[in-house]
This record gives C-alpha cells, structure tokens and sequence, in this order.
C-alpha cells in the first residue's frame, strides 16, 4: 500500500473501498473481504445507508479498529445539527473517525464546516474535508474556516484530471481524493480506450488497474466501490508495477476538460433539503 500524508499530518491510504450504492447485506461482507485481504481504507457516508452494515464488515475482520482508516461523509440537512456528529459515530460504532467530509456544497455549507471544526477540536475526527465543492466555494470556504481541509473528494479520471482544480489544491496542501475513478459505474468508455487497452497488454494487468495506478501515480486517493470480492482484490493489486513518465504523458492525452456527472443548481438545492432515512438503516 502507497500512503499521503494529509496537511494536518495524519497518514491515509491511497487506495480503499467505496460503499456508494451498496446495500446493508452488500456493505457488511464486503468490508470485511476488503479489509482482509489488504485494504486499510473504508468510506461511507451518511447518505448511503449502510454505516451500520460498515460497523459490523469492520467488527467482523481481522483488523483492530487502529488499523482501519474510517471516513464518512455528513449530509446537508445535518450541517446545522449539534448532535450529527456524535449520532454517526454512534452508527459506525466508533469513539473517532479518521475522516469526515461535508459532502455537498448546499445548505449553510459554512455552519456544517463549522461542526466539524469543533468535532475535530474535541479529537472526534483526526482530520476534516470537503466533497463536490469547486474553486469558488473552497475559496469562500477558506474565508471563514480556522481548520484548513485536509482533503477534497471529487470526479476525477483520464477524462477529466482537475488539471485546474489541483492548482488551487496544492496551494493549501489539500489531497484530492477521486470518485468516478473509473469513469462512473457501468461506465467502461475509459476502460475500452486503445491507449490504456494498450498499457494493461504492457504490463499483465486491467485496464481498471492501469487507470488505478495512474492515480496512484497522480498522488489522488480513490475508493472504487465493488461488492464483488475478484473486483475487490483487482482493485488494490496495483503495487507491483509503475507507469513510466512517457506512458503517464499517453495518459494526459485523454483529458477531455469534463466530467459525467452535471451539477446544477436543481441538484444543488434537493440536496439541501433531502433526509436519507438513517434511523431506519440495519
């Protein structure tokens, strides 16, 4: 496994699970296959459901809770609650969290920020982040904030790198961490491209690896979801090779400048009043 050290220095790994759209009984066995077979690193969020089913994949591996690298991710309709906090770490069965992300720049984004401020003060979270936010909110975040973020999620693959965004991240330290790392789920156009067809021939590996390990090399964190164990144990085998500097500049040819997934201010504005059912989780 391959490390980045976070502004803050708290070490996290580059490579982990996502549980996007992954169900209670999906989530559960999942985490557990993932976390014994190499994985340090698990992410959730408030909004999809399954942070109970985390807790009990994490409680059923190998790994004590010191050797898991745990984030999750606080919905808009909690930024302005003074318990959200400490009600999802009571979900995740934990006393702290390794990792937590606003996840939307919607609602008083700004408050919500401010809760995690707090909760990292009080030495409930090692380290605080953003999710979706682009130049313009970090900025007016940066504004208001005492505690700089330690890392940003976002779309991020071949197609579209954050040449732009990276700029203003590497001003403040700020890792960016990639979802959609594959192009999206289902997705296979950056899969069936002939360059990284191409790169997986040279080496022995998948196209999925290939693409995986360019983010490695591009110092981003991804979390590629899967439920399926030969997925899972793919995902992660990618510390075996490195793309040389001619194969990485191949690789930049395919930055098309956009991403799949189109904000807008609708999304935006659902977001902020949108309540996932946490309580009634299994």
């Amino acid at each position: 496994m391959d490390y980045v050290t976070l502004n803050n220095d708290v070490k996290m790994p580059q490579v982990g699970l996502g549980t996007y759209l992954l169900t209670p009984d999906d989530a559960q066995p999942s985490v557990t296959y993932a976390l014994d077979n190499g994985y340090e690193l698990i992410d959730t969020a408030n909004s999809y459901v399954n942070e109970h089913a985390v807790d009990r994949g994490m409680r059923d591996s190998g790994r004590t809770r010191e050797q898991i690298f745990l984030e999750t991710k606080l919905w808009p309709c909690f930024y302005e609650s003074d318990t959200a906090v400490d009600e999802t770490l009571e979900r995740l069965g934990c006393d702290y969290i390794d990792l937590m992300i606003l996840h939307q720049p919607a609602g008083d984004y700004v408050a919500g920020y401010a809760k995690l401020e707090a909760a990292y003060k009080a030495g409930k979270l090692r380290s605080i982040g953003i999710s979706n936010f682009n130049q313009s909110e970090i900025e007016n975040l940066l504004a208001h904030c005492e505690v700089m973020p330690a890392l940003i999620q976002v779309e991020c693959h071949p197609y579209f790198p954050q040449t732009e965004l990276k700029a203003l991240l590497d001003k403040y330290g700020i890792v960016l961490q990639a979802w959609y790392p594959l192009g999206g789920r289902d997705n296979k156009v950056i899969l069936e491209e002939p360059v990284v067809r191409e790169l997986a021939a040279k080496y022995g590996k998948t196209p999925a690896q290939v693409i995986m390990r360019w983010h490695v090399q591009q110092g981003n964190v991804v979390i590629p979801g899967s439920k399926t164990p030969s997925h899972i144990a793919d995902n992660i085998d990618i510390f075996d090779f490195e793309l040389t500097d001619e194969d990485m500049s191949q690789m930049a040819a395919l930055d098309h400048g956009k991403p799949f997934y189109e904000r807008t201010a609708e999304k935006l504005a659902f977001y902020s009043t949108w309540h996932p059912d946490v309580e009634g989780q299994k």
